[in-house]
């Protein structure tokens, strides 16, 4: 078993970063401040050391070389914000292993922890950034983009895993519910993923999407004849999905006759194909999606109760973007990832005004609106990074012209970020500075300026 020694002030992200490589079988060691981990690297031995560069007490670079002082040979990675690529060089021409920019994914620090314990020899990786990041980018993109499953750390995020993992091994119907765009499919095909399902159909169908003459068809397959148009027979979507998992997305907008049809499906687990009297056996789990009120909908007597009871025996909801900013920049830098696959482009990131602006909009179209809003701006950038210039006008400033942004105060916005930073994250000081990029010292520093009585 390697043993890891984390170094990181940020007491939640370490403990959460602690807990997530232990269950990947690590020997975990933990350390918030310079000299208490130089004091644990000189009493114990490491296999590898993963470190943030942005210390309160002690210049990271200048730890880094402390450590490879006392043991040369054991690979150091250090982490790093988007901005301080110039640092990450200087931290490998000392001798760092490698580099990774926060925020990171799970996926992208287990693959860069096993490279650095898995290579014959603890030498440097290229100090080259950009092709450094170039072969970052394409190794993560081959395994993390194809999930589209990203494991935030907010507290929303956290909850909406619990569940995930809670009712994933059993056959529950679950009903999901969430704003336009939070990334209900995704979720849908995770819980599918973590089941005794997996290895069977996934399935997903827009009930929005079809007209009520044809929906009997859709779910159940139909004979060729058996109405005009049916030029062939037809494998329904329950079929499709036998053994395995049927998401109905936009539960809501299927017609009363079509929930009936629906519901004596599943209270038989029998189906006939159009045109057909043969029954035919299904096993089917039923995930369902709304943005709706079925409750509301049950009350005005558009949706059948006995079909909400049988759908809903757990419910998930998904919570908004704007309720899990402090994943923000995991959702960006996995966005990223897609964009530069999709488009065949190198971007590295966004520029710190960019980053900035994503952190003051409220992104009511949630997930799918960032991810639109990446790959337009990487289409757009030609450069390494993103900047002001390839973002819609929308998320510059929703309410004010983008000059009026230009000529915003800056301390007044300083302010603004401050205070709308420490609201998202209940006032928790050292999650605030981690949202904003600063040190906990740098916020302290800016609340006595603006005299902010928090």
């Amino acid at each position: 078993m390697s043993k890891i020694l984390i170094i990181e002030d940020d007491t939640a992200f370490c403990q959460m970063l602690e807990k997530f490589l232990t269950k990947k079988g690590y020997d975990v060691v933990t350390s918030f401040s310079a000299a208490d981990a130089k004091g644990k690297i000189r009493e114990s031995s490491f296999d590898l050391v993963l470190t943030d560069l942005r210390l309160p007490d002690y210049d990271g670079i200048a730890l880094l070389g402390d450590i490879k002082e006392l043991h040369p040979k054991v690979p150091v990675i250090v982490m790093t914000g988007y901005a301080e690529v110039g640092t990450a060089v200087e931290a490998m021409k000392k001798g760092a292993f490698d580099y990774i920019s926060k925020p990171f994914t799970p996926e992208e620090i287990v693959m860069v922890i096993a490279n650095a314990l898995t290579s014959k020899s603890s030498t440097p990786a290229t100090i080259n950034p950009k092709e450094n990041k170039k072969g970052k980018q394409e190794s993560i993109d081959a395994s993390n983009t194809q999930t589209g499953v990203i494991h935030g750390i907010s507290e929303a995020s956290l909850k909406l895993n619990e569940y995930i993992q809670l009712v994933a091994p059993t056959d529950m119907s679950i009903l999901i519910t969430g704003e336009s765009g939070t990334g209900k499919e995704v979720t849908a095909k995770a819980i599918h993923d973590q089941s005794k399902r997996k290895d069977y159909n996934f399935a997903a169908v827009d009930c929005g999407a079809i007209p009520k003459e044809l929906a009997a068809s859709e779910f159940f397959g139909h004979l060729k004849g058996s109405f005009t148009g049916a030029v062939e027979d037809k494998v329904g979507h329950f079929e499709a999905a036998n053994g395995g998992t049927l998401f109905l997305d936009e539960i809501g907008n299927l017609s009363y006759g079509n929930q009936i049809q629906l519901l004596r499906a599943l209270q038989e687990r029998k189906i006939k194909r159009v045109g057909s009297t043969k029954e035919i056996k299904i096993d089917v789990r039923i995930l369902t999606a709304t943005n709706e009120d079925l409750l509301e909908a049950v009350e005005k007597g558009t949706f059948r109760e006995d079909l909400y009871h049988r759908l809903n025996e757990f419910t998930i909801e998904i919570p908004s973007l704007e309720e899990r900013m402090e994943d923000l920049f995991l959702f960006t830098d996995f966005f990223l990832k897609k964009a530069n696959a999709s488009l065949g482009k190198n971007t590295l990131g966004f520029s710190q005004e960019v980053q900035r602006a994503f952190q003051a909009y409220h992104w009511p179209g949630n997930l799918r609106e960032l991810q639109n809003v990446i790959k337009r701006s990487v289409l757009l950038t030609n450069g390494d990074y993103v900047e002001l210039s390839a973002l819609p006008k929308e998320i510059l400033q929703p309410k004010e012209r983008p000059e009026e942004v230009e000529n915003f105060s800056k301390e007044e916005y300083e302010k603004e970020q401050i205070i709308k930073a420490l609201k998202q994250t209940n006032f928790n000081k050292s999650k605030a500075a981690k949202l904003l990029q600063v040190t906990r010292k740098t916020l302290y520093n800016r609340i006595n300026h603006y005299n902010l009585d928090l």
